[in-house]
Protein backbone atom coordinates (compact mmCIF):
# COMPACT_ATOMS: atom_id res chain seq x y z
CA UNK A 1 0.00 0.00 0.00
CA UNK A 2 1.47 3.26 -0.99
CA UNK A 3 1.25 6.89 0.68
CA UNK A 4 0.82 9.54 -1.58
CA UNK A 5 1.92 13.27 -1.01
CA UNK A 6 -1.16 15.37 -1.40
CA UNK A 7 -0.67 18.85 -1.20
CA UNK A 8 -4.57 20.04 -2.79
CA UNK A 9 -3.02 21.73 -6.02
CA UNK A 10 -3.54 20.14 -9.58
CA UNK A 11 -0.49 18.21 -9.54
CA UNK A 12 -1.00 16.29 -6.37
CA UNK A 13 -5.07 15.82 -7.06
CA UNK A 14 -4.45 14.74 -10.09
CA UNK A 15 -1.84 11.71 -9.25
CA UNK A 16 -4.45 10.91 -6.79
CA UNK A 17 -6.92 10.43 -8.90
CA UNK A 18 -5.38 8.61 -11.38
CA UNK A 19 -4.55 6.03 -8.65
CA UNK A 20 -8.13 6.51 -7.35
CA UNK A 21 -9.42 5.46 -11.09
CA UNK A 22 -6.91 2.80 -11.15
CA UNK A 23 -8.23 0.84 -7.64
CA UNK A 24 -4.93 0.81 -6.23
CA UNK A 25 -4.91 0.77 -2.65
CA UNK A 26 -3.01 3.86 -0.87
CA UNK A 27 -3.80 6.62 1.82
CA UNK A 28 -3.45 10.49 1.98
CA UNK A 29 -0.42 12.47 3.31
CA UNK A 30 -1.45 16.22 3.58
CA UNK A 31 1.46 18.65 5.24
CA UNK A 32 -0.24 22.32 6.64
CA UNK A 33 2.93 24.10 6.69
CA UNK A 34 1.23 27.38 8.07
CA UNK A 35 2.53 29.74 5.40
CA UNK A 36 -0.43 31.22 3.89
CA UNK A 37 -3.02 31.43 7.11
CA UNK A 38 -6.52 30.83 6.07
CA UNK A 39 -5.23 29.59 2.68
CA UNK A 40 -3.02 27.03 4.44
CA UNK A 41 -6.25 25.87 6.03
CA UNK A 42 -8.18 25.90 2.98
CA UNK A 43 -6.11 23.38 0.96
CA UNK A 44 -6.06 20.80 4.23
CA UNK A 45 -10.15 21.19 4.12
CA UNK A 46 -10.19 20.14 0.55
CA UNK A 47 -7.67 17.45 1.04
CA UNK A 48 -9.39 16.27 4.12
CA UNK A 49 -13.00 16.22 2.04
CA UNK A 50 -11.39 14.68 -1.00
CA UNK A 51 -10.49 11.69 1.11
CA UNK A 52 -13.20 11.31 3.26
CA UNK A 53 -15.43 11.11 0.00
CA UNK A 54 -13.89 8.37 -1.40
CA UNK A 55 -13.17 6.61 1.88
CA UNK A 56 -9.16 7.19 1.90
CA UNK A 57 -7.10 7.63 4.71
CA UNK A 58 -5.91 10.69 5.20
CA UNK A 59 -3.44 11.74 7.90
CA UNK A 60 -2.44 15.51 8.34
CA UNK A 61 0.14 17.23 10.00
CA UNK A 62 0.61 21.19 10.26
CA UNK A 63 4.02 22.05 10.68
CA UNK A 64 5.55 25.43 12.30
CA UNK A 65 7.70 25.85 9.38
CA UNK A 66 8.78 29.25 9.70
CA UNK A 67 10.41 28.41 13.48
CA UNK A 68 12.03 25.25 12.31
CA UNK A 69 14.03 27.10 9.34
CA UNK A 70 14.72 29.86 11.94
CA UNK A 71 15.94 27.25 14.18
CA UNK A 72 18.08 25.34 11.40
CA UNK A 73 19.44 28.33 9.51
CA UNK A 74 18.21 27.30 6.41
CA UNK A 75 15.35 28.33 4.00
CA UNK A 76 11.57 28.29 4.12
CA UNK A 77 11.70 25.99 1.15
CA UNK A 78 14.58 23.63 2.65
CA UNK A 79 12.94 23.33 6.11
CA UNK A 80 9.22 22.37 3.99
CA UNK A 81 11.26 20.09 2.35
CA UNK A 82 12.85 18.57 5.13
CA UNK A 83 9.84 18.37 7.68
CA UNK A 84 8.32 16.93 4.81
CA UNK A 85 10.12 13.94 4.02
CA UNK A 86 10.77 13.09 7.07
CA UNK A 87 7.44 12.90 8.37
CA UNK A 88 6.54 10.49 5.22
CA UNK A 89 9.18 8.25 6.17
CA UNK A 90 7.90 8.29 10.01
CA UNK A 91 4.03 6.95 8.35
CA UNK A 92 5.65 4.60 6.21
CA UNK A 93 7.60 3.16 9.22
CA UNK A 94 4.45 3.26 11.37
CA UNK A 95 1.80 1.83 8.97
CA UNK A 96 4.09 0.14 7.01
CA UNK A 97 3.72 1.96 3.82
CA UNK A 98 5.49 0.32 0.93
CA UNK A 99 6.59 3.78 -0.70
CA UNK A 100 5.45 7.35 -1.02
CA UNK A 101 4.58 8.72 -4.15
CA UNK A 102 4.83 12.26 -4.91
CA UNK A 103 3.16 14.56 -7.99
CA UNK A 104 6.52 15.85 -9.44
CA UNK A 105 5.71 15.83 -13.29
CA UNK A 106 8.37 17.28 -16.42
CA UNK A 107 8.04 20.87 -16.05
CA UNK A 108 9.30 20.37 -12.58
CA UNK A 109 11.82 18.32 -14.11
CA UNK A 110 13.07 20.77 -16.55
CA UNK A 111 12.78 23.53 -14.16
CA UNK A 112 15.18 21.60 -11.68
CA UNK A 113 17.71 21.23 -14.33
CA UNK A 114 17.50 24.62 -14.86
CA UNK A 115 17.96 25.80 -11.25
CA UNK A 116 20.80 22.93 -11.44
CA UNK A 117 22.88 24.25 -14.54
CA UNK A 118 22.50 28.00 -12.98
CA UNK A 119 24.34 27.44 -9.51
CA UNK A 120 26.86 24.80 -10.98
CA UNK A 121 26.44 21.19 -11.29
CA UNK A 122 27.89 17.64 -12.55
CA UNK A 123 27.05 14.89 -14.56
CA UNK A 124 24.78 13.78 -11.69
CA UNK A 125 22.55 17.40 -11.69
CA UNK A 126 21.75 16.84 -15.35
CA UNK A 127 19.95 13.78 -15.33
CA UNK A 128 17.40 14.86 -13.93
CA UNK A 129 14.53 13.41 -11.35
CA UNK A 130 14.04 9.58 -11.63
CA UNK A 131 10.64 7.74 -11.49
CA UNK A 132 11.87 5.63 -8.87
CA UNK A 133 14.07 6.27 -6.06
CA UNK A 134 14.15 7.00 -2.18
CA UNK A 135 13.39 9.41 0.19
CA UNK A 136 15.80 12.14 0.72
CA UNK A 137 16.46 11.81 4.19
CA UNK A 138 18.91 9.58 5.85
CA UNK A 139 16.94 8.21 8.29
CA UNK A 140 14.45 6.69 5.83
CA UNK A 141 16.89 6.59 2.91
CA UNK A 142 15.49 2.77 2.08
CA UNK A 143 12.11 4.00 1.55
CA UNK A 144 10.92 4.12 -1.90
CA UNK A 145 10.06 7.65 -3.52
CA UNK A 146 7.94 7.16 -6.73
CA UNK A 147 7.12 10.08 -9.34
CA UNK A 148 4.33 8.58 -11.72
CA UNK A 149 3.37 11.83 -13.26
CA UNK A 150 6.98 12.77 -13.81
CA UNK A 151 6.52 11.95 -17.38
CA UNK A 152 3.48 14.39 -17.94
CA UNK A 153 3.80 17.75 -18.73
CA UNK A 154 1.58 20.53 -17.11
CA UNK A 155 -0.42 20.92 -19.42
CA UNK A 156 -1.16 17.11 -20.46
CA UNK A 157 -2.18 17.38 -16.25
CA UNK A 158 -4.57 20.38 -16.98
CA UNK A 159 -6.30 18.04 -19.43
CA UNK A 160 -7.15 15.40 -17.55
CA UNK A 161 -8.57 17.46 -14.20
CA UNK A 162 -10.70 19.24 -16.76
CA UNK A 163 -11.90 15.86 -18.29
CA UNK A 164 -12.39 14.32 -15.02
CA UNK A 165 -13.94 17.16 -13.52
CA UNK A 166 -11.40 17.24 -10.92
CA UNK A 167 -11.09 19.97 -8.66
CA UNK A 168 -7.93 21.61 -6.74
CA UNK A 169 -6.59 24.45 -5.23
CA UNK A 170 -4.81 27.17 -6.74
CA UNK A 171 -1.36 28.41 -4.61
CA UNK A 172 -1.29 32.31 -5.00
CA UNK A 173 2.23 32.39 -4.47
CA UNK A 174 3.12 30.50 -7.59
CA UNK A 175 2.32 33.67 -9.76
CA UNK A 176 4.92 35.69 -7.24
CA UNK A 177 8.63 35.92 -8.63
CA UNK A 178 9.85 35.34 -4.91
CA UNK A 179 11.38 32.06 -5.54
CA UNK A 180 14.07 31.04 -8.18
CA UNK A 181 12.20 28.55 -9.02
CA UNK A 182 8.98 30.38 -9.89
CA UNK A 183 11.39 32.78 -11.66
CA UNK A 184 12.35 30.09 -14.44
CA UNK A 185 8.22 29.16 -14.27
CA UNK A 186 6.94 32.43 -15.01
CA UNK A 187 9.54 34.27 -16.53
CA UNK A 188 12.08 31.81 -18.57
CA UNK A 189 9.97 29.09 -19.86
CA UNK A 190 6.42 31.26 -21.71
CA UNK A 191 10.76 32.71 -23.46
CA UNK A 192 11.58 28.59 -24.10
CA UNK A 193 8.31 28.22 -25.25
CA UNK A 194 8.44 30.90 -28.27
CA UNK A 195 11.43 29.68 -29.32
CA UNK A 196 10.52 25.44 -29.04
CA UNK A 197 6.36 24.69 -28.18
CA UNK A 198 8.18 21.54 -26.91
CA UNK A 199 11.23 22.56 -24.96
CA UNK A 200 9.43 20.86 -21.70
CA UNK A 201 9.37 17.57 -23.61
CA UNK A 202 12.75 18.24 -25.51
CA UNK A 203 15.05 18.78 -21.93
CA UNK A 204 13.42 15.81 -20.34
CA UNK A 205 14.53 13.35 -23.59
CA UNK A 206 17.64 15.34 -22.99
CA UNK A 207 17.86 14.44 -19.72
CA UNK A 208 17.22 10.89 -20.34
CA UNK A 209 19.64 10.22 -22.79
CA UNK A 210 22.40 11.94 -20.28
CA UNK A 211 20.76 8.99 -17.37
CA UNK A 212 21.41 6.27 -19.76
CA UNK A 213 25.16 7.32 -20.92
CA UNK A 214 25.92 7.82 -17.05
CA UNK A 215 24.09 4.50 -15.79
CA UNK A 216 26.16 2.82 -18.90
CA UNK A 217 29.44 3.26 -16.93
CA UNK A 218 30.76 6.54 -17.31
CA UNK A 219 31.38 6.56 -13.53
CA UNK A 220 33.72 4.66 -11.64
CA UNK A 221 31.68 3.54 -8.43
CA UNK A 222 29.43 4.85 -6.08
CA UNK A 223 31.79 8.18 -5.73
CA UNK A 224 32.38 8.46 -9.22
CA UNK A 225 35.88 8.07 -8.24
CA UNK A 226 38.64 5.80 -6.68
CA UNK A 227 39.86 5.91 -3.46
CA UNK A 228 42.84 8.23 -3.78
CA UNK A 229 46.11 6.96 -2.36
CA UNK A 230 49.23 9.05 -1.26
CA UNK A 231 52.42 8.90 -3.26
CA UNK A 232 50.37 7.05 -6.16
CA UNK A 233 51.66 8.32 -9.49
CA UNK A 234 47.82 7.98 -11.31
CA UNK A 235 45.12 10.50 -10.02
CA UNK A 236 41.84 9.12 -9.06
CA UNK A 237 38.69 9.92 -11.00
CA UNK A 238 35.94 11.99 -9.90
CA UNK A 239 32.58 12.63 -11.97
CA UNK A 240 33.60 16.29 -11.76
CA UNK A 241 37.27 15.59 -12.35
CA UNK A 242 40.45 13.76 -11.29
CA UNK A 243 41.71 13.91 -7.37
CA UNK A 244 45.03 13.26 -6.40
CA UNK A 245 46.49 13.46 -3.05
CA UNK A 246 50.41 13.99 -2.23
CA UNK A 247 52.05 13.65 1.25
CA UNK A 248 54.75 16.86 1.04
CA UNK A 249 57.35 18.27 3.57
CA UNK A 250 56.20 21.55 4.97
CA UNK A 251 58.33 24.40 5.37
CA UNK A 252 55.94 27.35 5.83
CA UNK A 253 57.22 28.78 1.88
CA UNK A 254 54.11 28.25 0.22
CA UNK A 255 50.73 30.41 1.22
CA UNK A 256 48.39 28.49 3.18
CA UNK A 257 45.55 29.62 0.88
CA UNK A 258 45.16 27.77 -2.38
CA UNK A 259 44.01 28.19 -5.61
CA UNK A 260 40.59 26.98 -6.32
CA UNK A 261 40.34 22.61 -6.52
CA UNK A 262 43.46 22.47 -4.13
CA UNK A 263 43.34 21.93 -0.45
CA UNK A 264 45.83 21.36 2.25
CA UNK A 265 45.78 20.33 5.78
CA UNK A 266 47.90 19.08 8.66
CA UNK A 267 48.93 15.17 8.24
CA UNK A 268 50.05 15.19 11.59
CA UNK A 269 47.00 16.56 13.17
CA UNK A 270 44.47 14.64 10.94
CA UNK A 271 46.50 11.72 12.61
CA UNK A 272 47.44 10.50 9.47
CA UNK A 273 50.52 8.17 9.49
CA UNK A 274 53.86 8.93 7.10
CA UNK A 275 53.40 6.99 3.64
CA UNK A 276 49.63 6.29 4.61
CA UNK A 277 46.72 6.45 2.19
CA UNK A 278 44.15 8.90 4.03
CA UNK A 279 40.44 7.34 3.72
CA UNK A 280 38.08 8.67 0.84
CA UNK A 281 34.30 7.81 1.03
CA UNK A 282 30.96 8.97 0.45
CA UNK A 283 28.41 10.59 3.09
CA UNK A 284 26.84 8.85 5.42
CA UNK A 285 24.46 9.48 8.31
CA UNK A 286 26.18 10.97 11.63
CA UNK A 287 29.29 12.47 9.65
CA UNK A 288 30.10 16.05 11.48
CA UNK A 289 32.70 18.26 10.58
CA UNK A 290 33.60 21.98 11.80
CA UNK A 291 34.72 24.38 8.49
CA UNK A 292 37.86 25.71 8.75
CA UNK A 293 36.97 29.20 10.75
CA UNK A 294 33.37 28.05 12.28
CA UNK A 295 32.94 28.09 15.95
CA UNK A 296 31.55 24.52 16.30
CA UNK A 297 30.55 20.90 14.73
CA UNK A 298 28.38 21.01 12.40
CA UNK A 299 26.51 17.89 10.56
CA UNK A 300 27.28 16.92 7.24
CA UNK A 301 23.34 17.28 6.27
CA UNK A 302 23.29 20.63 7.54
CA UNK A 303 26.19 21.04 5.59
CA UNK A 304 25.18 20.21 2.66
CA UNK A 305 21.99 21.97 3.18
CA UNK A 306 23.96 25.51 3.29
CA UNK A 307 25.79 24.90 0.92
CA UNK A 308 22.57 24.12 -1.29
CA UNK A 309 23.87 20.59 -2.45
CA UNK A 310 21.07 18.51 -4.17
CA UNK A 311 20.02 15.36 -2.09
CA UNK A 312 20.81 13.33 -5.38
CA UNK A 313 24.31 15.02 -5.21
CA UNK A 314 25.35 14.12 -1.78
CA UNK A 315 26.99 10.34 -2.51
CA UNK A 316 28.71 11.87 -5.15
CA UNK A 317 30.95 14.34 -2.85
CA UNK A 318 33.83 12.87 -2.14
CA UNK A 319 34.88 13.03 1.93
CA UNK A 320 38.06 11.99 3.70
CA UNK A 321 37.79 10.86 6.56
CA UNK A 322 39.54 10.92 10.30
CA UNK A 323 41.45 7.70 11.04
CA UNK A 324 40.51 8.37 14.41
CA UNK A 325 37.03 9.00 14.05
CA UNK A 326 35.44 7.63 11.12
CA UNK A 327 32.40 10.09 11.06
CA UNK A 328 34.85 13.29 11.81
CA UNK A 329 34.89 14.91 8.04
CA UNK A 330 38.73 15.96 7.81
CA UNK A 331 37.66 17.22 4.46
CA UNK A 332 34.74 18.17 1.91
CA UNK A 333 36.30 17.89 -1.46
CA UNK A 334 37.49 20.08 -3.23
CA UNK A 335 35.66 22.34 -1.11
CA UNK A 336 36.20 23.03 3.22
CA UNK A 337 39.11 21.79 5.04
CA UNK A 338 37.75 20.92 9.11
CA UNK A 339 39.05 23.37 11.50
CA UNK A 340 41.76 21.13 13.40
CA UNK A 341 43.19 20.02 10.62
CA UNK A 342 44.69 23.53 9.62
CA UNK A 343 48.00 24.14 8.53
CA UNK A 344 49.80 26.46 11.05
CA UNK A 345 53.27 27.43 12.48
CA UNK A 346 53.98 23.99 13.94
CA UNK A 347 53.20 21.63 10.53
CA UNK A 348 55.73 19.99 9.41
CA UNK A 349 54.13 17.49 7.24
CA UNK A 350 50.79 18.16 5.03
CA UNK A 351 48.39 16.58 2.37
CA UNK A 352 47.78 18.25 -0.45
CA UNK A 353 44.29 17.67 -2.70
CA UNK A 354 44.19 18.93 -5.70
CA UNK A 355 40.97 18.49 -8.05
CA UNK A 356 41.55 19.03 -12.08
CA UNK A 357 38.17 19.01 -14.01
CA UNK A 358 37.22 17.76 -16.63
Amino acid sequence: MLLVAVSGGIDSMCLAEKLRLSGGAFAVAHCNFSLRGDDSDADEAHVRAWAAEHGILCHVKRFDTRAFAREQGISVEMAARRLRYRWFGQLCRAFAYEGVAVAHNANDNAETLMLNLLRGTGLRGITGMKENGFLPDPEYADIPLLRPLLRMTRAEIEAFAKENGLAWREDGTNVLNDYKRNIIRNLVFPVFADINPSFVQTLNRDMARFREEMELGHETGPLGARDGEIGEPGPSGTRNGEITMQEEAWDGSLPVKQPAGVLILDADKAGIPEGTAPVVGPWKSGDWIRPLGAPGKKKMQDWFTDHHIPADEKPFVPLLRSPLDPQHILAVIPHCIDHSVRVGDSTRRIIRISVKND
